[in-house]
Parts: C-alpha cells; sequence; structure tokens
C-alpha cells in the first residue's frame, strides 16, 4: 500500500488541495517543501485542523495547522 493510500485510508479524504504532485513548481511550509497540500478542516468547516505535504509522491509529512508536527519524513 502506498503512502497515499494508507493516509487516506487513516485520515480520510482532504477537505480540500492545494497543487499536485505533478506539478513542478513547489512551495515551502513549517520548513519543508511541497508541491502538494493536503487540507483538513475541522469538523464545522470552519478552520483548517491539520494539512499533509507531499513532495512528488513522497509524503513529506503530517502537521497542525499550527505547524505542530503529527509526523515527519526524512528530507
Amino acid at each position: 500500500m502506498s503512502s497515499r493510500d494508507r493516509v487516506w485510508q487513516r485520515l480520510g479524504a482532504p477537505t480540500d488541495q492545494v497543487g499536485s504532485v505533478n506539478d513542478p513548481r513547489t512551495f515551502e511550509d513549517f520548513g519543508h517543501k511541497w508541491n502538494e497540500k493536503w487540507i483538513y478542516l475541522d469538523e464545522d468547516g470552519s478552520r483548517v485542523e491539520k494539512v499533509v505535504l507531499w513532495l512528488r509522491y513522497d509524503l513529506v509529512g503530517a502537521f497542525r495547522a499550527d505547524g505542530t508536527p503529527l509526523a515527519v519524513c526524512g528530507d
């Protein structure tokens, strides 16, 4: 099972997504480069609860909205 499948299975479908693993442009959040970000809102949908960052198909990490790491992979 791929990292993407495991994250999807554990966290469910993201509420929103920014970028794409196939997009060559990169961004940086929480000191990590990414080109796809999965966004998860809280239960009432009023604020970002956590994000998952991807660089190509590699999982960069999962973070709370304030940047607190939930899980971070090697750079």
